[in-house]
C-alpha cells in the first residue's frame, strides 16, 4: 500500500512537470531602496529572463519595496554575483522551486475525484460545475456565458434562492493561470453557501436576498496549461497573427484606462493588454455578462494571489474613487474581520498606491459600470510560497477569507442603491 502511494505520489508530481521542470530555479527578493536600484533592475531584466512574481514587472517597481523574482538554475549564480557585485539587499525565499512545486501537494485528503482541500486540475472542476447544480438545484443554477481562445467553456453558477429582481454580487477567480488558491477559494464559497444555507442566519440570509454569480476559473486556457505545461504560466493562451509569443494578461484586458500605465504593448511581455481591450474571449464573456445584469450587480469581487491584500480602484490612475472613505472604511473593517480566525494580517487601500499602477483591470472596469463596491482580494501569502501555496494551507486561507467576503455582502445588503 505505501509502495502504491509512493508510486500515485511520484506520478502526480511529475505530471506537472511534463514541459517546465524547474530544477534549481530560485525565487528572489530583492530589497529596493531608491532610483539607483530600480534602474540596476532593469539592467539585470535586460540581459536575464527574469519570471516577476511581485510586481507583475520590471515597470512596475517602486523605491521602498520589495520586488520577488524567479531566475531560471542556470542564471542563479550570475544574479547573485550581480546583486552582491552591486550591493543590493536580497534573500532567497525558495531556493529549488521544483521542491516547492512538489511539496505543494501535502494535503492528507484521499480523495481521487474533486476535494475543496486539494487542488483540482479544470476537467475535475467543469465537472463539479454541473454536479454542484444538480445537486442543489433550489440553491445553484449553471449557465455557459462564453467560450476560451482554446474552446473551453466559461461556466458561471448562480447561487441564491430563486426570487425577482434580486440584487447580486459577482466574484470571480482565477484571472491568472498560476494563482491556483483562487479559483480553490471560489470552489470553496460555493460549498460553505450550500452547506451552510438554513443551517447558519447570515449565509441564509444572504441567500434568501442577493444572488452570488460565481465563476469559479476565468483562464481556464490557461489554468489546464499550469497543469499540463508550465505551473508558472499566467497569461491566456490566446495566439496573435505576426508574433510567435502567447497569451494576454486578462486583467490588463480591461476598457479602463487600458494599456495606460503598468502594462505592455509587447505580445511577449507577462503584462501585454492584448491588441485592444476586450480583445480576450474571457474578456468578452465576463463584460458582456456584467453589462448585461448591470441593474442587479451590486459589487463585484475578484480574487488573485499573492501578497495578502484588499484593494479598490484605481489602479489605472492615482485618482480617488468618489466614495473612497467608504470603500476604505470598509475595506479596513473586513481585513480586520479576516485577520480575527487566524491573525493573518492584510493591507488594503487603494490599488495605484497600495500596490502599483495598472491599467485595463477588472475591478476598475466593474467601478467605472456602476457598481459601486469593487474590490480584489490577494489571498495567502506573503512570498513564502507564493503562487506554489501548499495545499495544507487551502483550508485556512479560504475560512478567513469567508469571513471577509461576508463582512462586504452584509454591507452591501444593507447599502443597496
Amino acid at each position: 500500500m505505501l509502495a502504491f502511494l509512493i508510486l500515485v505520489t511520484v506520478t502526480l508530481a511529475s505530471a506537472h512537470h511534463s514541459g517546465e521542470h524547474f530544477e534549481g530555479d530560485k525565487v528572489f527578493r530583492v530589497h529596493v531602496e531608491d532610483e539607483n536600484h530600480i534602474s540596476l533592475l532593469h539592467e539585470l531584466a535586460s540581459t536575464k529572463q527574469m519570471d516577476f512574481w511581485k510586481p507583475d514587472s520590471v515597470t512596475q517597481i517602486k523605491p521602498h519595496s520589495t520586488v520577488d523574482f524567479r531566475i531560471k538554475a542556470e542564471d542563479t549564480v550570475a544574479v547573485e554575483d550581480f546583486l552582491g557585485q552591486n550591493r543590493l539587499q536580497y534573500e532567497v525565499l525558495i531556493s529549488n522551486l521544483r521542491s516547492t512545486l512538489e511539496a505543494q501537494f501535502d494535503s492528507r485528503v484521499r480523495a481521487t475525484g474533486h476535494s475543496y482541500e486539494k487542488y483540482n486540475q479544470w476537467e475535475t472542476i467543469e465537472a463539479w460545475t454541473e454536479q454542484v447544480a444538480s445537486e442543489n438545484p433550489d440553491l445553484i443554477s449553471r449557465s455557459a456565458i462564453g467560450t476560451t481562445f482554446l474552446g473551453n467553456t466559461i461556466y458561471l453558477l448562480k447561487v441564491g434562492k430563486p426570487g425577482s429582481d434580486k440584487p447580486a454580487i459577482f466574484m470571480d477567480c482565477g484571472f491568472h493561470a498560476r494563482e491556483w488558491i483562487s479559483p480553490a477559494f471560489c470552489q470553496w464559497f460555493v460549498r460553505e453557501a450550500v452547506r451552510t444555507y438554513g443551517r447558519e442566519i447570515h449565509m441564509t440570509e444572504f441567500l434568501d436576498k442577493l444572488d452570488f454569480y460565481v465563476l469559479p476559473v476565468v483562464n481556464i486556457d490557461g489554468y489546464i496549461y499550469t497543469w499540463t505545461t508550465n505551473r508558472m504560466w499566467r497569461k491566456t493562451r490566446s495566439t496573435k497573427t505576426g508574433s510567435t509569443c502567447t497569451g494576454t494578461d486578462l486583467n490588463r484586458n480591461f476598457d479602463a484606462g487600458w494599456c495606460r500605465i503598468g502594462a505592455s504593448t509587447n505580445p511577449c511581455d507577462e503584462t501585454y493588454c492584448g491588441s485592444a481591450a476586450e480583445s480576450e474571449k474571457e474578456t468578452k464573456a465576463v463584460a458582456n455578462f456584467i453589462r448585461s445584469h448591470l441593474s442587479s450587480i451590486k459589487a463585484y469581487l475578484t480574487i488573485h494571489s499573492y501578497s495578502q491584500m484588499m484593494l479598490y480602484p484605481y489602479s489605472y490612475d492615482y485618482k480617488l474613487p468618489k466614495n473612497n472613505v467608504e470603500l476604505n472604511a470598509l475595506a479596513k473593517a473586513a481585513v480586520k474581520e479576516l485577520a480575527t480566525l487566524h491573525g493573518t494580517s492584510y493591507t488594503y487601500g487603494p490599488g495605484a498606491s497600495t500596490i502599483y499602477p495598472a491599467a485595463g483591470g477588472s475591478d476598475d472596469w466593474a467601478y467605472d459600470q456602476g457598481i459601486q463596491y469593487s474590490f480584489t482580494f490577494e489571498l495567502r501569502d506573503k512570498g513564502r510560497y507564493g503562487f506554489l501555496l501548499p495545499e495544507s494551507q487551502i483550508q485556512p486561507t479560504c475560512e478567513e477569507t469567508m469571513l471577509a467576503i461576508k463582512y462586504v455582502t452584509s454591507y452591501v445588503l444593507g447599502h443597496l442603491y
